[in-house]
C-alpha cells in the first residue's frame, strides 16, 4: 500500500498549520474561512495534477506546488502580500518546523495493516526532506518514504512515476493500492497506471465519490480488503 503523507499520513494545509506559517503570534486566522479556502484550493491542486497526468499542462512539480501554496495564501489573506512575505511563509509551508498535528487513527492502523502482512511506503509531493521530517513529527518511520516531489524522474502521479513506486514498495502492482487525499490526481492516476486506489477525504471535497472513499484514516484495511479492481469510470463522481 502506497500511502499519500499530506493529507492521508500526516496534516500539511490545516488551520493549525497555516497559522504558524502565517500568524504564529496572532491574530487568530479564522478557521472557517480557512477551511472553506482549502477544500476550494484542495480541488484546484487536484486538477492541476491531472491536467500534468494527462499532458494537458507541464507536470506538477515543485514550482508548481509553490505556486498552489501562494495562490491558497492569497485567497486565506484575502489579499496579496508583499512578495517577502508570501515567499517566507510557503517556505515554511514546505519545511515546518513548528508543531504538527497528527491524525490519532493513522498509527493503530497502520499497525493493524503490517500485522496482516500488508507492506507499508510513503509518496509525497513534498521535498524528500520535508516529507521524512513530517512523518517523524507524527511518529511515523521516515523511511516509510519511497518517492517525493524532488525526486529524479518523471514527477508523481505520473504513470512512470507511479509503477516506478510500487516497484521500489516491491508488492507487486496488482497487490498495491494507492491511498491518496485528491480523487483525480491520486485515486484516478492510479487506475489510470493499473493500481488501485482508496481517497481519504478529509475535507469533505468529493462528497459524490461511490466507490472507495473513507474520511479519516481508520477503515483502511477493511476497505483495502473489500477493494476490487475498479476502474476509473466505475469511480467516477456521480453527475
Amino acid at each position: 500500500m502506497l500511502l499519500g503523507v499530506e493529507g492521508v499520513l500526516a496534516p500539511l494545509e490545516s488551520v493549525r498549520a497555516w497559522q504558524w506559517a502565517w500568524r504564529p503570534q496572532g491574530p487568530l486566522l479564522g478557521e472557517r474561512h480557512v477551511q472553506t479556502v482549502v477544500r476550494r484550493s484542495t480541488r484546484a491542486w487536484d486538477h492541476r495534477r491531472w491536467l500534468g497526468v494527462t499532458g494537458k499542462a507541464p507536470p506538477a512539480d515543485g514550482v508548481a506546488l509553490v505556486e498552489h501554496l501562494g495562490e491558497t495564501l492569497r485567497a486565506i489573506a484575502q489579499r496579496s502580500l508583499p512578495p517577502e512575505e508570501g515567499d517566507a511563509v510557503v517556505r515554511r509551508m514546505l519545511h515546518p518546523t513548528g508543531e504538527v498535528e497528527r491524525y490519532p487513527e493513522v498509527a493503530p492502523e497502520l499497525e493493524r495493516l503490517r500485522a496482516d502482512g500488508v507492506r507499508l511506503g510513503a509518496v509525497s509531493a513534498l521535498p524528500a526532506e520535508s516529507a521524512r521530517w513530517l512523518l517523524r513529527r507524527v511518529g511515523l518511520d521516515g523511511e516509510l518514504l519511497v518517492a517525493a516531489g524532488d525526486g529524479p524522474g518523471p514527477v508523481l502521479p505520473a504513470r512512470e512515476a507511479l509503477t516506478a513506486a510500487v516497484d521500489r514498495l516491491g508488492a507487486g502492482r496488482e497487490a498495491t493500492a494507492v491511498v491518496g487525499s485528491l480523487y483525480w490526481s491520486d485515486v484516478r492516476a492510479a487506475h489510470r497506471a493499473g493500481v488501485r486506489g482508496l481517497l481519504v477525504d478529509r475535507f469533505g471535497a468529493w462528497p459524490s465519490v461511490r466507490v472507495g472513499r473513507l474520511l479519516s484514516g481508520a477503515g483502511l484495511r477493511t476497505a483495502l480488503g473489500t477493494l476490487g479492481a475498479a476502474t476509473p469510470d466505475e469511480a467516477a463522481p456521480a453527475t
